[in-house]
């Protein structure tokens, strides 16, 4: 159940990671197009590091944030986390690595279930995985509240008692019940109010150093991915377009497609703000995405190459990887 070629400076990794979903129709609900939601997705983060992975809605950043955990079931590929290929354990072995895997949500509004307490809510890991003494337990619990800036108090009040900030606290704390060493944070500032989602990334941030914890941080805001990233991988209709370290991406993007998120990102200061770069055309079909290169469709700068061969991600110098036929670093 070891990956082959184990030995890795990455905690998790993913090599040609693959997830299609088969749209039936007719009366035998015959397949009859394919949805290629990750197609062919490689990276790794080392252990204790963040990996920002930006890009449009719809082109699979929370589809492969969940791949890595198993919430869905990869088409094929491979996942590794700590040398241990994921896709080869069966469930109960997997139940078990999952301790050291959890996922923050979006919107804490719909992920925590409005039945439960707060208590309930984060106690629920520790009776599924850790079982034992209910008092035991409730110490953890506040333990845990306290930690993410809320108290003792807040035990046995409802979701709908609480603000979107709050609430994303408590998921928070939730996620970190059973000490994981990795967490997929899946746009954990989308659905709060602009005041209060610099806290919630001032906390990560902060339990990252306490807790030596690594991340996945999606968002489609490049400027809080580079604040809170070591690294970039931007992605476009399921394929890894560019990844480097953040500030690489970030001051010397190299593929268009970066350059076009990168030039319609907001600045308060007049100096730091682009001349906006507008692709033409919309986001192409991800069961019809076009030959060769996938984004030459909506590219300023395409030329005949692009429309025939797909590039490859490449190594352009110093670890920066582009897959852009015109971009040599």
């Amino acid at each position: 159940m070891t990956c082959v070629d184990s030995v890795s400076t990455y905690q998790v990794e993913t090599r040609s990671l693959v997830k299609h979903y088969a749209l039936r129709s007719g009366f035998l609900r015959r397949p009859a197009r394919v949805i290629r939601a990750v197609d062919g997705v490689s990276l790794g983060i080392p252990a204790k590091q963040t990996l920002g992975l930006v890009g449009e809605s719809g082109c699979g950043k929370t589809t492969l944030g969940r791949c890595l955990l198993r919430l869905i079931e990869p088409t094929a590929g491979t996942v590794c986390f700590e040398g241990v290929d994921l896709l080869a354990l069966r469930p109960h072995q997997i139940r078990e690595l999952r301790q050291e895997m959890q996922i923050v949500f979006q919107n804490p509004f719909s992920s925590l279930d409005p039945r439960l307490s707060v208590y309930r809510s984060i106690s629920e890991p520790l009776r599924t995985h850790l079982p034992g003494d209910r008092s035991r337990r409730q110490e953890q619990v506040v333990a845990l509240l306290e930690q993410v800036g809320m108290s003792s108090e807040h035990l046995y009040r409802y979701p709908h008692e609480f603000s979107g900030g709050q609430l994303q606290r408590i998921a928070i704390a939730r996620a970190l019940a059973l000490r994981p060493k990795f967490l997929v944070l899946d746009e954990p500032t989308a659905a709060l109010d602009v005041s209060v989602q610099a806290h919630i990334v001032t906390l990560l941030m902060d339990l990252q150093r306490e807790l030596d914890l690594t991340y996945l941080f999606i968002s489609h805001d490049l400027t809080l991915v580079h604040h809170v990233s070591d690294s970039i991988a931007v992605l476009y209709l399921g394929k890894i377009v560019e990844m480097a370290q953040a500030t690489g991406v970030f001051e010397h993007p190299l593929h268009p497609y970066t350059q076009v998120l990168l030039s319609s990102t907001p600045y308060l200061d007049p100096r730091l703000r682009k001349q906006r770069i507008v692709p033409r055309g919309s986001v192409p079909d991800s069961a019809n995405p076009p030959c060769g290169c996938s984004f030459h469709p909506r590219c300023p700068r395409v030329v005949g190459i692009c429309r025939e061969e797909a590039p490859q991600l490449r190594d352009v110098g110093g670890g920066h990887l582009v897959a852009c036929h015109l971009s040599s670093g």
